[in-house]
């Protein structure tokens, strides 16, 4: 025999007469507010993405002229131009993740960016590109300067220090950010249930 259900309500407390704590209603132009943001930011994304395909369309001109059999040019210019292809096709890649991250995390999104787990994918995000973007710029810089300009290596190499200490940094932040996730365990799980809506 089935046992009936009850309320959960009709299992409080009958001398508890304080009220559920209701949820506090935004203040007024609110959701203005925040449509005007989604618009500035999908606005952002599209910036991004023009400038993308606009740092593709430069590398394969550079490309092209590097690799043109009929310019009379000595090779190591079509190297350069083949390296300076690689460079605006590694921003270019930097401008579209860039635009991917705003329009997915800002515009997509309802949870808060101030949630733990938010912040550590937004930067985690932000600096992957960044600091693959430095080491190739780094790789390239390299091979132009040691043929051409051995004296300018040096200054090189400080980009290749950034990104590892962008790297460090990053990796630094994430494990203090863990501890701030575990202390927030609804904000992961709201993430999560916008995960799977945004996969559906």
């Amino acid at each position: 025999m089935k046992r009936p259900r009850t309320d959960p309500a009709a299992r409080r407390d009958p001398e508890d007469t304080s009220a559920p704590p209701a949820k506090e209603a935004p203040p007024p132009g609110a959701r203005a507010i925040r449509a005007a943001y989604n618009v500035l930011y999908g606005l952002l994304a599209a910036l991004f993405a023009v400038v993308a395909v606009a740092l593709f369309g430069f590398a394969v001109y550079e490309l092209y002229v590097g690799l043109d059999p009929r310019a009379s040019v000595d090779l190591d210019s079509r190297l350069r131009a083949v390296l300076e292809t690689m460079g605006l096709a590694t921003i270019g890649v930097a401008a579209v993740e860039l635009s991917q991250t705003v329009y997915e995390e800002e515009v997509l999104r309802d949870v808060p960016t101030s949630a733990p787990t938010r912040v550590r994918r937004f930067v985690s995000r932000f600096l992957v590109v960044v600091v693959v973007s430095l080491a190739i710029e780094c790789l390239v810089g390299v091979f132009v300067h040691l043929h051409h300009q051995p004296e300018r290596v040096r200054d090189t190499a400080w980009i290749g220090f950034a990104a590892a200490a962008l790297l460090l940094a990053w990796g630094v932040f994430v494990r203090a950010n863990a501890h701030a996730e575990a202390l927030e365990p609804e904000a992961m799980a709201r993430t999560k249930r916008e995960d799977a809506k945004l996969e559906d």
